[in-house]
């Protein structure tokens, strides 16, 4: 079938289906088979203008509408979620091309939110204090904003945005969401479920575009605030030109995780979870951990067991029930991939060789399979780039101090984790270690959903709640600590998703 003949991705504006008529189109690829499978069409000016139009008009009956009907519509759309979710995980998987089971987790991780968001009439309510000074009380009121844009990133075209619009429209908000070009098929069956749900029209819109619909968000003046997911230079520029704006903006960007590993700790566990949290949905993650800062004498004996955990993954077309997938697009698996040969160049060892591996699936898939470096120099590109693919960095540190040095050193603060039997050194890297969100013996803390989310550094610009976009109280930063001690005897094996049941 050649690219004319591929069906083109419409955008969702006003409760329906609107073909772009922009003549402007970007290929969707299935990665694990490394071919088009559809075109989506990108907006011109006048689509924005339309579809902002729509969620502004929706806005006044929105935000009227009885805080009882809202959270009827919410609970409405969280049934049809839950009852279909293994529905979206498909779609995530043909155009991301992670394990179908990882991609469930992503929807399970996203359902969390919508259920938050059913509880929101408890959550909004206003404050009142009596005889603040002589005859006068104060009333404070949670009131929406208006039409609020969300900005998503290819890795998780379900979850991230799920972080944000159920809490928005729950609220009385309207949402404009541009999903990213790779990826835009669940934006689209997610506005689907929302008019099977019996969201009003115009209350959610999905805008497929390039950087012209997110300029177009970032400049309305309808367009009341903005949440953005991706890379750090993305981010800076989606905060200064939203914020110039007059925009509220929480714009996360990218990682640089590190995991501290002491000579006290559990190597199997270590292991398990570097394998974990380094290869997961093909190291597509910002929370992934990309640098093992093994301090000495572990590091040979921890890389023999990642070694040996590595041979057992099963790589290829994510729909098969195996560990890992492809890449999302060919272009980014080649620049992945080039950063074995920066490591190589500038000194480091290439344990395991991710390029070349046989796969469980076509040949022509856009295929990267674990890579293992040691001895990485901190110069090197290697380590100081974020690389968001399956490559893991061994670094050898002499001491806790000089671990932590590095990661205190570093451009990103966004996600660490300490392993560690010893409780005195896990509350001082707790306290030292100048990073937003900090796990100990987990590798990935990711909170549940009415905690913070963010980094610190330049991994994030503005808010740091993951429902900021909702228009009412905006939190400042602080520390999401997840401190889960594991047995060594039970700590279980290796699963490269999230499970479906956490």
């Amino acid at each position: 079938m050649s690219e004319k003949q591929l069906p083109t991705i419409p955008h969702w504006i006003d409760g329906t289906r609107h073909e772009s008529t922009s003549g402007r189109t970007a290929p969707v690829y299935d990665p694990a088979l490394g071919v088009v499978t559809a075109n989506v069409g990108l907006a011109d000016q006048g689509e924005i203008e339309k579809a902002i139009a729509s969620a502004a008009a929706a806005f006044p009956a929105w935000s009227a509408t009885s805080m009882a009907k809202r959270q009827s519509i919410v609970f409405a759309f969280r049934e049809l979620l839950s009852a279909r979710k293994h529905e979206l995980a498909a779609i995530i998987t043909s155009e991301h091309g992670k394990a179908l089971s990882d991609a469930a987790g992503e929807v399970q991780r996203g359902l969390e939110v919508v259920e938050l968001a059913t509880g929101f009439p408890h959550l909004v309510k206003g404050d009142f204090s009596e005889n603040v000074s002589t005859g006068v009380d104060v009333y404070s009121t949670k009131q929406a904003l208006g039409v609020v844009g969300v900005i998503s990133p290819f890795n998780f075209p379900a979850m991230v945005p799920l972080w944000f619009f159920p809490i928005a429209i729950a609220v009385g908000n309207t949402v404009v969401l541009k999903p990213s070009e790779k990826d835009p098929s669940a934006a689209l069956w997610l506005a689907e479920l929302w008019k099977e749900a019996g969201l009003p029209d115009g209350v959610f819109t999905v805008l497929n575009g390039d950087k012209e619909a997110v300029d177009g968000l970032l400049t309305h003046p309808e367009v009341k605030a903005i949440s953005f997911v991706g890379s750090t230079p993305i981010a800076q520029y989606i905060y200064e030109t939203a914020a110039k704006h007059g925009k509220r903006v929480q714009a996360l960007g990218g990682a640089k995780n590190h995991m501290l590993v002491l000579p006290d700790a559990d190597l199997d566990l270590v292991a398990d979870q570097a394998i974990n949290a380094g290869f997961g949905s093909a190291g597509e993650r910002c929370m992934a951990i990309s640098v093992v800062l093994a301090v000495e004498p572990v590091a040979d004996v921890l890389i023999e067991k990642i070694t040996e955990r590595i041979a057992t993954l099963r790589i290829g077309d994510g729909r098969r029930d195996l560990d890992m997938g492809p890449l999302v697009t060919e272009a980014h698996r080649d620049k992945v991939a080039s950063y074995i040969d920066i490591a190589a160049a500038d000194g480091a060892t290439v344990v395991v060789d991710g390029r070349g591996i046989e796969v469980d699936g076509d040949p022509n898939g856009f295929w990267l399979g674990p890579t293992l470096l040691d001895a990485v120099p901190t110069s090197s590109r290697v380590y100081t780039e974020e690389i968001f693919g399956p490559v893991l960095s061994i670094v050898r540190v002499a001491s806790y101090t000089e671990g932590l040095e590095l990661i205190n050193s570093g451009q990103f603060g966004n996600g660490t984790a300490i392993f560690t039997n010893d409780g005195g050194a896990a509350r001082r890297f707790q306290n030292e270690v100048e990073v937003g969100m900090i796990g100990i013996n987990v590798p990935i803390p990711v909170p549940v959903a009415y905690h913070s989310f963010g980094g610190w550094k330049d991994s994030l610009f503005g808010d740091s709640k993951a429902y900021g976009v909702a228009g009412f109280d905006f939190y400042t930063r602080q520390k999401a600590i997840t401190s889960r001690w594991l047995d060594p005897a039970t700590h279980g094996g290796i699963n490269l998703g999230f499970p479906e049941n956490e």
